[in-house]
């Protein structure tokens, strides 16, 4: 553990991020947690165990246990097509549940980077309405359904939207309904709302090829405040996504999800539906794809785990499950992260014998 701390107190001494949290845990209780630098770099204040990121594409796996939630009780199947549930499906009949979850559809994948909006625009934002013209710029795919794995976040809009119809509830209520009311996780914890009172600032690195990339994807003057020292905060952001990126909330209650999905009598899904969900997807030639229904596969000496990150703006998080020995780890980072960095790697090899 001293060694998994020490990388981490790196990470923040040496300016790679403002802040970090980890999480080790069984299914009952936690095994090691580390804390440590600021949650606003101007006022020094120390992130906590109240401190709340976005966990951006993380929010992926609470789609995935909905739509299968779903066809539990006989709302869906996800081996049907999508055309069936959504008449307004703009593309292939033969692109089906199963395929969306998985990123195998070939539904194109633009750069979301600029799908976001300000904390004081959010009342008044339509989700709907801004993804009908990004679907409209869209109309094609980029593949045949079942070709191969290409992520998509515009399948995870899609399943949002599948959702809501099967369920007749709005996205976000079904979620709090029906996983984080069900897990015993409060809303201050874990949500699709920001608490300005809560919330990590989100950083970039002033002096950085990223922090270049960024002005041409983003109108940094209006989603970035002054620089803090070496960080460019940003100003507190929604996803215009909720399927896709827009959960909120703090490292212990990520860690709650995993513990009940680690559990042989967790609350989310019955074990047939779990089997399916870490199932890896093989592309039509037969290869593994290393993408199950949401979660990627991986190895960590000689331990197979599940996993999924989730980067953006001023924020990068991971989360994974080793289910062979029923371990579970989080971290999260208010710096930005925009690919999937299998950061706990670094840290797990010492504890994953």
């Amino acid at each position: 553990m001293n060694k998994i701390d020490e990388i981490l107190k790196t990470q923040v001494d040496k300016g790679k991020t403002p802040s970090v949290q980890y999480i080790l845990f069984d299914e009952n209780k936690v095994i090691h947690h580390f804390q440590y630098g600021y949650s606003d770099v101007a006022n020094k204040e120390k992130v906590n165990d109240n401190t709340t990121y976005n966990a951006f594409s993380v929010t992926k796996t609470f789609t995935a246990i909905a739509i299968l939630q779903l066809q539990e009780i006989g709302q869906l199947d996800i081996d049907n097509s999508v055309k069936q549930y959504l008449s307004n499906f703009q593309y292939s009949e033969e692109i089906t549940i199963r395929q969306l979850l998985s990123h195998s559809s070939g539904i194109p994948n633009p750069i979301p980077l600029s799908w976001i909006h300000l904390l004081e625009e959010h009342q008044e934002f339509s989700g709907n309405k801004f993804f009908e013209g990004i679907f409209k710029k869209n109309t094609k795919t980029k593949l045949l359904p079942n070709k191969q794995y290409s992520y998509s976040n515009l399948g995870y809009v899609i399943l949002g939207q599948l959702i809501e119809q099967a369920s007749g509830v709005a996205y976000e209520k079904y979620i709090n309904d029906n996983i984080l009311q069900t897990i015993g996780v409060p809303k201050n914890e874990l949500s699709f709302t920001i608490d300005p009172t809560r919330q990590a600032k989100g950083y970039q690195k002033k002096r950085s090829f990223s922090n270049w990339i960024l002005g041409f994807l983003i109108n940094k003057d209006k989603y970035m405040d002054k620089a803090e020292g070496k960080w460019k905060p940003f100003k507190f952001i929604y996803v215009n996504g909720e399927a896709y990126g827009g959960l909120i909330g703090t490292p212990n209650a990520f860690m709650k999800y995993i513990q009940d999905l680690m559990k042989s009598d967790g609350k989310l899904l019955s074990q047939n539906s779990k089997n399916q969900l870490f199932a890896e997807k093989h592309t039509a030639d037969k290869k593994p794809s290393g993408m199950c229904l949401s979660w990627f596969k991986g190895n960590l000496n000689n331990h197979n785990y599940f996993t999924h990150a989730g980067g953006g703006g001023g924020y990068y998080t991971e989360i994974r499950i080793y289910p062979e020995i029923k371990i579970g780890s989080v971290i999260m980072f208010n710096r930005t992260g925009m690919k999937d960095e299998r950061f706990l790697d670094k840290l797990d090899q010492f504890v994953i014998e």
